[in-house]
């Protein structure tokens, strides 16, 4: 037998084997839960739900608190210094505006302390009082999460509304918190001052921006709202400290409105020991998370997915640099040309992401490899195809020193798109198609672990570790959540189908919210107690 022969021979052997052989990991393992029959599995790893990763630490302030004392010489928030914005005129005659971006301006652990201290004194001497709420009407931005932990010093609930949310929801979201202060940036106040005479509660009203629109002067005028700049704030309560009221686990850190798709929009109460245990639940997936990571940041804060990763990266010591989806790379639709991107300036090790992003990622180089066609094109769709069969279980595909040699000459350039650095991404919000899970894998380098989860399970539910490289899958329980199975027979779907088990989706465990403000009946229809230990909530059918 020619050396040839066996060259081919032997690792189809081998390939052979070990498909034969491999065994599928049991991630989620059964678990006990009582209450109606069905099927409920519980993250392997666990024998017990996870509610805190670090000791002695109940609230969302405390871990921030803690994280700040331990690196405080270490970046926390970055924001791009703003050079200059411009008019483009398209050939059309449309209007488009470019901005120029520098560098990254970064705030310490230490600095971001001294200032959101500053911030929550300077709440106090607003005279916002304890009981009262708080919304933040923003976009994703540094001055976002200081003004979230400044109320959380004071114990004070935060309303958080999509900064796209439309002028009905916007008015019954705050009308029913009865919010008496909105934190809100120069474009938010605008559309605030527009609806002013239909805010019931508003007192005070605080601009990110240094640049008051001027159109407020009215409704100041007329004595409805004080508006104060954030930095006046933050002045204010430098030159008056106030000691910190701290929350306990119970306390109701977040009301988070839905977007209100179908009707209006429905608030959330989300408790510091709830958001908690997903933030230390998602710790335990993505691997060796720390002080050396940097984090990328432009999803909505208003969402429970943003919400949580940013508390995260905050609770290990590591940094966040802002972004804008418009702004993500240097081919984004409001970046002038010739300048960088976010990502290529901030070089991110970690990101979350939803699949409209990353879709939009693997067409546009897709699109630019079949532009150039030729060569290019040739060795590109080659490289991909060997990564592809050896991501796929295949002996044959590119290993080893042919996976550098494709890294080096061909995917590189992809992955200097998003800095370089990813080494995990994050991706919730919807499914992740396969080819587009597929592409990431390959081209970036990077695994995904996609999960499953709702505002009202502050996003925690199900998460795919780093060595699961399956696709169309989200994953198994994650450490503070069971997940349970109940037979729907009006749709179908049983726990006994075969071969795998359907059904109605109930989530248990710490992370599980307390109910949606001021709508009992909703709570009632949506919510159960089990065991006097979990709350669960139907998920999905």
């Amino acid at each position: 037998m020619s050396a040839y022969i066996v060259g081919v021979l032997v690792p189809l052997v081998f390939t052979l084997l070990l498909r034969n052989s491999k065994k599928e990991k049991k991630r989620g393992i059964p678990v006990d839960v009582g209450g109606e029959p069905g099927h409920a599995l519980r993250n392997c790893r666990f024998t017990s739900l996870v509610s805190t990763s670090w000791e002695g630490i109940s609230t969302l302030a405390e871990l921030f608190e803690q994280s700040c004392k331990e690196h405080g010489d270490k970046y926390l928030l970055g924001t791009r210094q703003l050079i200059s914005r411009e008019t483009e005129v398209a050939d059309n005659g449309r209007s488009f505006e470019k901005l120029h971006l520098g560098e990254y301006e970064w705030l310490t652990y230490g600095q971001a302390f001294e200032t959101i201290c500053n911030f929550a004194s300077g709440l106090a001497q607003l005279g916002h009082k304890k009981e009262e709420r708080v919304a933040i009407f923003a976009d994703t931005r540094a001055e976002w999460f200081v003004a979230l932990q400044g109320c959380f010093r004071r114990n004070v609930t935060v309303v958080t509304i999509y900064a796209s949310l439309g002028e009905e929801a916007l008015c019954y979201s705050l009308n029913e918190t009865e919010v008496t202060t909105v934190i809100c940036g120069s474009k938010e106040l605008k559309k605030l001052v527009d609806l002013s005479g239909q805010l019931d509660t508003v007192k005070h009203v605080i601009c990110m921006d240094a640049n008051i629109p001027s159109a407020v002067s009215s409704v100041e005028q007329s004595g409805r709202w004080k508006i104060t700049s954030f930095a006046d704030v933050q002045i204010l309560g430098r030159e008056n400290p106030v000691d910190a009221d701290y929350p306990v686990s119970a306390d109701v850190a977040v009301i988070m409105y839905t977007s209100g798709s179908t009707g209006l929009p429905k608030g959330v109460m989300m408790t510091h020991g709830n958001v908690l245990a997903t933030v230390s639940a998602v710790m335990t997936i993505v691997p060796d998370l720390g002080s050396k990571d940097v984090y990328l940041a432009y999803l909505p804060l208003a969402h429970v997915l943003e919400l949580v990763a940013e508390n995260l990266i905050a609770g290990v010591g590591s940094a966040i640099g802002y972004g804008t989806p418009l702004t993500l790379t240097d081919t984004s639709s409001k970046i002038k040309k010739g300048t960088q991107g976010d990502a290529s300036v901030l070089r991110p090790t970690v990101m979350a992401s939803v699949p409209a992003i990353l879709d939009r990622v693997r067409d546009g180089v897709r699109k630019k490899v079949d532009a150039k066609g030729g060569l290019s094109k040739k060795l590109f769709d080659l490289a991909y195809a060997r990564r592809l069969s050896a991501i796929n279980g295949s002996w044959f595909g590119a290993w080893g020193l042919e996976k550098l040699l494709w890294n080096l000459l061909v995917f590189s350039k992809v992955r200097a798109i998003l800095g370089g650095r990813i080494r995990f991404i994050l991706s919730g919000g919807a499914p992740l198609s396969a080819d587009t899970q597929r592409f990431i894998n390959i081209c970036l380098g990077a695994p995904i672990g996609q999960g499953y989860g709702l505002t009202e399970t502050c996003a925690g539910g199900t998460f795919s570790e780093v060595d699961d490289s399956s696709v169309g899958r989200v994953g198994a329980p994650l450490p503070c959540s069971f997940i349970k199975l109940i037979d729907w027979p009006e749709g179908g779907y049983l726990t006994s189908d075969s071969p795998m088990p359907r059904g109605e989706i109930v989530i248990a465990g710490p992370n599980v919210t307390v109910g949606y403000f001021k709508n009992e009946e909703k709570t009632k229809e949506v919510y159960k107690v089990m065991l006097d230990r979990f709350m669960l909530m139907v998920a999905l059918r």
